[in-house]
């Protein structure tokens, strides 16, 4: 994948959703949206969503406070290192990661904040995948205030989404009520240099890949990079678009669907020569759910592509892939 570029295609290449009618009290308006998150999860499982509810003041607040943070001076970012985290909270250093087998690490950094939770909780105790407590700086009056409420207004609309999910899939719109019963969701800030002039062929502010988890929900800034791959197998981009999230499905979905809806190939090239933030929602559900192939995602004498796991044992391995 030494081509980095991509082809500019309108923005209507991904569809566009007003997902308001999710929250109506008419059934027929939320069928209405589900039909529409059918027919993107069946293409491509990549959507801008619209008509999300989610402040614009909040919006524009997490992006401030963002760049505040990365701004910081490197020893101050990494006292908060997440490897002296027990739920991997905290901070990702530059080409920590990499998310695509034989490129170069990731040319970003970034800050894992996930479900607060003390050293002594139950959950914490039995060890369970990314929970503990966060890791916060200091001196950034603010910024933890602002995450915070940040991740309530995402994990109020995760929940929308996935209850839009079952209806698309002809479930009964609570089908996920208990897979998203304390979930495992996780909140990363993450800021991409311009892409250097004298860059490997391969190098990248983030590697192809498809998502680990359920949904994510992304908020980007205005300098764009986020390519999505086309089902011709070209990379298009996914440009910016004001008051939106793009929304798409991780491999969870996929697994749970037997391939019938999308986990798709993406990366990201900051091409813009200015620094780009990004803020991905990863929203991946409860620790123990089971993700099996729904019966009505197989035809009759079909076998599932894949055995049965559980939200944490899928997670477990895709993060021992990918981390260094």
């Amino acid at each position: 994948m030494g081509n980095l570029e991509a082809r500019r295609v309108t923005e209507n290449a991904l569809p566009v959703i007003d997902v308001s009618g999710l929250r109506s009290a008419d059934p027929a308006d939320r069928r209405e949206v589900a039909g529409n998150i059918r027919a993107a999860c069946l293409d491509l499982g990549f959507m801008y969503i619209v008509g999300h509810g989610v402040p614009q003041e909040l919006r524009a607040a997490m992006f401030e406070q963002t760049a505040a943070f990365f701004a910081l001076p490197m020893d101050r970012k990494m006292a908060m290192d997440m490897k002296y985290s027990v739920g991997n909270a905290g901070y990702e250093s530059m080409r920590t990661q990499t998310l695509e087998s034989g490129a170069p690490p990731d040319l970003k950094e970034g800050l894992f904040i996930g479900e607060e939770l003390p050293l002594d909780h139950p959950r914490v105790v039995a060890g369970g995948f990314n929970l503990g407590p966060n890791r916060w700086p200091d001196g950034m009056p603010g910024f933890r205030e602002t995450m915070n409420a940040y991740v309530a207004e995402m994990l109020d609309l995760g929940e929308t989404l996935m209850r839009g999910i079952a209806l698309s899939l002809d479930l009964d719109e609570s089908f996920f009520d208990e897979y998203c019963t304390e979930p495992l969701f996780g909140l990363r800030p993450l800021h991409y240099p311009p892409q250097p002039a004298n860059a490997h062929p391969d190098e990248k502010g983030c590697g192809a890949h498809a998502d680990f988890g359920g949904i994510t929900m992304l908020m980007q800034d205005d300098n764009g990079g986020l390519q999505v791959m086309g089902a011709d197998g070209e990379w298009i981009h996914a440009p910016p678009m004001a008051d939106s999230y793009i929304v798409n499905l991780g491999d969870m979905i996929a697994r749970w669907t037997n391939d019938r809806y999308r986990s798709t190939l993406h990366r990201v090239v900051n091409f813009s020569g200015k620094e780009r933030y990004s803020i991905p929602f990863f929203y991946s559900g409860r620790l123990d759910h089971e993700v099996a192939a729904l019966p009505g995602c197989l035809e009759p004498g079909e076998t599932p592509r894949y055995p049965p796991t559980t939200v944490e044992a899928h997670m477990r391995e895709m993060y021992a892939r990918t981390f260094l």
